[in-house]
């Protein structure tokens, strides 16, 4: 039998505060899939727009080619903004919401992540951990225009604030994509705003680094809740043999 070459494990928490999650994950690790959709909107929306993320991504049929799986995301994601963009034009439809997404693909020894909104993804590499994705949210342009220095955006009072999302009112959804080689060792975090806002980068890498026995995903969780996260928190962890 082949060995699988990664290990995953995701988990997801409504967090202190919130009655209710509007996150969503996919976890495919024979599909070389993964994904984290952070909904956003009344009535339930976020919810249901992150759960359409996910159903979409979940029916991709498996074993299909690097380039066909990553044509299905696109055209998955892409199906799904329509979907809610139709569902916020029909008058009398109460379910308006948008979300985030974050996915990463893996195959051979590439790998290759897409993502709208502020949902992120990184990789831990020689114990130095580096963000994949970058963030489409106000304070993110505040700190590339040099407005705002980096350690004052979390504070930021429009820090919650994204400017690309699935269902958003634009016609045509981009998703930001970056690729790259993977090596043994290197470990992805993809992960909701929920979590990277409560914790500390380092806290991150150090837990990903070791997490004392308890599966990396749960103890990323756990440590968020333990400083009280005030939002949905949601993470996957892949590890590359």
């Amino acid at each position: 039998m082949k060995t699988q070459p990664f290990l995953s494990g995701a988990t997801t928490h409504p967090g202190a505060k919130r009655p209710y999650n509007q996150d969503a994950f996919v976890n495919r690790p024979d599909q070389g899939l993964w994904a984290v959709a952070d909904g956003a909107g009344g009535h339930k929306g976020g919810e249901v727009a992150a759960g359409m993320l996910h159903d979409a991504l979940e029916s991709i049929p498996p074993s299909l080619p690097a380039s066909e799986l990553l044509a299905q995301v696109r055209l998955k994601v892409g199906a799904t903004h329509h979907a809610l963009r139709s569902m916020a034009e029909q008058s009398d439809q109460a379910i308006q919401g948008a979300s985030t997404i974050v996915v990463l693909i893996l195959r051979n020894d590439h790998y290759a992540c897409l993502w709208a909104g502020d949902s992120r993804c990184y990789m831990l590499r020689d114990a130095m951990l580096r963000q994949v994705s970058h963030d489409h949210s106000l304070v993110q342009e505040l700190v590339d225009s040099g407005a705002i220095r980096p350690e004052d955006a979390e504070s930021h009072p429009r820090s919650n604030v994204i400017t690309r999302a699935v269902g958003a009112d634009v016609d045509e959804l981009v998703l930001d994509k970056v690729s790259g080689r993977i090596q043994s060792g290197d470990r992805f975090l993809l992960c909701s705003d929920g979590l990277y806002k409560c914790l500390r980068e380092s806290d991150i890498a150090s837990v990903m680094a070791d997490s004392h026995g308890v599966p990396p995903a749960q103890a990323l969780i756990a440590a968020a809740l333990a400083m009280n996260a005030d939002d949905n928190v949601t993470a996957i962890i892949i590890e590359i043999h």
